[in-house]
């Protein structure tokens, strides 16, 4: 019951009902979430720029308003970083952007607020976005809330170490390559990576607009604590924004599918070995959608080491030309060694080739489309060992394969542009110490719906690890 645990444990949806039905106030839930940023922030450095006076005065303005705001009213959320909110900076984690000032607010920030959600914090990203792990040389390093034998994840580190700790019950992140699902990983959080389109996204700072791949497997989403509080929460998300004209203006719930919904479960390991605890983490999900009348089945899907491979080469070909010159120019002597190491490891397309491969991923869109008529979701490993330590793609070429060369299932939904969900479903008890297992359910284009769908149905057989977490 929500009225025996303290206000910032209480769940999206707990919160918007108790706002909306006048038990609480905004304010009241604002309160408790700013008071728990204070006592474990410090520790944690998952919030960077605390908005507490801000957040007191949205709140009171919702408190004095006639009616509730919207599906999200009072609920207390974070926003990473290298999204635009008006007046604040968009540092993107570089010190030589820490004065770019947003003009406006990003498309899913007015969403956010237009539903009510009152923002108490923004959150800590690595240089550029473009690590799986959370450090940079402007707020420093984040937190797992586990403990430090662990990474917080990245890039989104700040927003799941932030949501699993309490500071807030909804936390905004984005995804180029697993940036929303790694943290989830990391923190036992749960996100679903929303597909191409399906999010309206646009930053009124930046000056010119990014590369094809960067529009194509960019999205951005939400980390919550359960499935609940996505379904609560997307359908705000993804209201229509007219400055991102390739924005998707679809429904958040699907047509229903007849008979039981079959899902394809794949132990493929890319030559990695698949690890003991994420063997069991698979296992305990497929028992619970199987429990739950979902037709699980064993299948590989098609390509996918390929489709992984080529589509994190043709991205980095795109960075190397775009971006390159920006890092070399502005990012750490560390975060250099780290591209230098991502090279080596996933060579980049350039010139014709790269334009060969860019144009190729629509042949694996393709063949994915297909599989999935079949299957509409799959369940896969997120990454094929326990989450890695912080400052791991630090180590050189072998720090980045264990960190990367691990996580081929997460690129290719990316470089697919299809949706992809993260929910632990078991807790490692490692000699370093105790850590979530995520697994990923990714499913059919346009069907965040199913995966969500799915995701509820695992959370009824086992628990949200926050419980676990919050009793450590």
């Amino acid at each position: 019951m929500t009225d025996s645990k303290p206000l910032w444990q209480w769940s999206a949806s707990e919160i918007s009902a108790a706002t909306r039905a006048g038990t609480i106030s905004a304010s009241d839930a604002t309160e408790a979430a700013i008071a728990r940023m204070n006592e474990v922030n410090p520790d944690l450095n998952a919030v960077v720029e605390n908005l507490a006076d801000e957040a007191r005065a949205e709140a009171s303005a919702l408190d004095a308003s006639s009616a509730p705001k919207g599906a999200l009213h009072g609920v207390p959320v974070t926003i990473k970083i290298n999204v635009d909110q008006k007046g604040h900076a968009t540092s993107n984690g570089v010190p030589a952007f820490k004065d770019i000032i947003a003009p406006e607010d990003a498309p899913l920030v007015r969403n956010l607020k237009d539903a009510g959600a009152i923002i108490i914090g923004r959150t800590n990203t690595p240089e550029f976005s473009f690590r799986a792990d959370t450090d940079n040389p402007l707020y420093g390093r984040t937190y797992n809330p586990w403990g430090r034998h662990l990474s917080a994840g990245g890039s989104s580190g700040g927003a799941g170490s932030a949501v699993m700790a309490g500071i807030g019950a909804l936390a905004h992140g984005n995804d180029i390559g697993g940036s929303l699902r790694f943290p989830a990983s990391a923190n036992g959080a749960v996100t679903v990576k929303p597909g191409l389109g399906r999010v309206p996204a646009w930053n009124p700072s930046q000056k010119a607009e990014r590369g094809f791949l960067a529009q194509s497997m960019s999205v951005q989403g939400l980390i919550a604590r359960t499935a609940s509080d996505l379904h609560l929460s997307m359908p705000s998300l993804i209201t229509p924004d007219a400055r991102d004209p390739f924005h998707v203006p679809l429904p958040w719930r699907g047509a229903a599918i007849d008979g039981p919904i079959r899902v394809a479960v794949t132990r493929e390991d890319f030559g990695f070995g698949l690890h003991g605890d994420v063997a069991t983490a698979l296992d305990n999900a497929a028992s619970a959608l199987s429990n739950a009348g979902y037709a699980v089945e064993e299948v590989d899907p098609p390509l996918a080491r390929e489709t992984g491979e080529v589509g994190y080469r043709a991205l980095l070909g795109e960075v190397q030309a775009l971006m390159g010159p920006d890092i070399r120019a502005h990012g750490s002597d560390e975060v250099n060694a780290i591209f230098d190491a991502y090279y080596a490891e996933f060579p980049p397309f350039e010139g014709t080739q790269q334009l060969e491969m860019i144009a190729k991923r629509t042949h694996y869109a393709r063949e994915w489309s297909l599989f999935l008529e079949d299957y509409p979701l799959i369940l896969t490993p997120f990454l094929l060992a326990p989450f890695f330590t912080a400052g791991r793609d630090t180590e050189g070429p072998e720090g980045v394969r264990e960190v990367l060369g691990k996580a081929h299932w997460s690129f290719i939904m990316n470089f697919t542009g299809l949706p992809a969900g993260n929910i632990p479903t078991h807790i490692a008890r490692l000699a370093s110490g105790p850590q979530p297992i995520g697994v990923q359910i990714a499913g059919r284009r346009w069907r965040e719906d199913l995966i969500v769908d799915a995701m509820q149905a695992i959370e009824k057989e086992i628990p949200p690890v926050c419980g676990a977490l919050w009793d450590r």
